[in-house]
């Protein structure tokens, strides 16, 4: 038997490798925890779109009265605000820092394509 296979008495390795668990209860539990987890990316996803799009009109209206396409001092505060927050959350605060960068980025991109394109995003 391959380490895996001896490690986890419930689980049974498949041919490509990948452990199904053999008890019932567990399995239930595992499908149960990785539905929710698939909702959370779900609304995630939907959170993050929801998102860019009030970013792009920001970028717009920025294109439109010359502004520039980062605000650090903006950055600064929602960076901060968002470490608290995942404080509060008992998330990584160095981990939402990390995300926030992420995002910021590609916001910052989105607006200096909208402002090389005369403020339409197109």
């Amino acid at each position: 038997m391959s380490h895996s296979e001896t490690d986890h008495p419930d689980t049974v390795v498949g041919a490509a490798g990948s452990g199904a668990v053999a008890d019932p209860a567990v399995r239930a539990e595992l499908t149960r925890l990785r539905e929710s987890i698939d909702n959370i990316d779900a609304a995630v996803v939907h959170m993050l779109a929801e998102r860019f799009k009030c970013t792009q009109q920001v970028g717009r209206l920025k294109a439109e009265h010359r502004l520039p396409p980062a605000d650090p001092e903006r950055e600064a505060r929602q960076i901060a605000r968002l470490r608290n927050l995942a404080e509060n959350a008992r998330l990584d605060p160095a981990f939402a820092e990390k995300l926030l960068n992420f995002i910021i980025a590609e916001v910052i991109r989105h607006h200096e394509t909208i402002a090389g394109s005369g403020g339409t995003g197109e």
